[in-house]
């Protein structure tokens, strides 16, 4: 495993951690305000400390995939049901959904022949998502009344359903 471009391409080939990115960008753009930054800002510094945890091997496996499958229900439901949470209640939620997803880079970053750039490439890619995430959920949400974003929020909590169970 290599440095900065195995790390970047980490968050882009799991699809699971590709759309709960990509739903934090969703979603801070659904809510609009701060939260438009401050829930993509959290998502990759939470993530670093999920990522420390998985270097030392803290949680078993199978609660991780639980909680990245529960992190696609929680968040792609959020949007669905266009959910303004208090700032601070999305922001515990990212915070909390972003440990998950930080352990198994954690876990990778052990094996890579450059750990420092491997790091850097995910959290790069991570924050490339997020503007991804923003930028559509600003494009759909100006169309059928935000319909479009909605229903995407409901894909990728069925996407959940469907990591959660297989």
């Amino acid at each position: 495993m290599g440095g900065f471009g195995s790390g970047f391409g980490h968050p882009l080939a799991g699809f699971d951690h590709f759309l709960a990115m990509l739903a934090v960008g969703l979603w801070g753009a659904q809510m609009g305000g701060r939260a438009v930054w401050s829930l993509p800002a959290t998502f990759p510094l939470i993530m670093c400390i999920g990522g420390v945890a998985g270097m030392l091997g803290l949680m078993p496996d199978a609660t991780i995939k639980i909680a990245i499958a529960l992190s696609l229900i929680t968040l792609g439901g959020a949007i669905a049901a266009r959910w303004k949470a208090p700032e601070w209640a999305a922001l515990l939620i990212v915070a909390l959904f972003a440990i998950f997803h930080g352990y198994p880079h954690g876990q990778l970053t052990l094996r890579a022949a450059d750990p420092a750039a491997f790091t850097v490439g995910f959290v790069v890619s991570t924050g490339a998502i997020h503007i991804l995430g923003i930028a559509v959920g600003y494009g759909l949400g100006r169309i059928w009344n935000g319909m479009l974003v909605r229903a995407l929020g409901l894909a990728i909590a069925a996407s959940g359903v469907y990591f959660l169970i297989t």
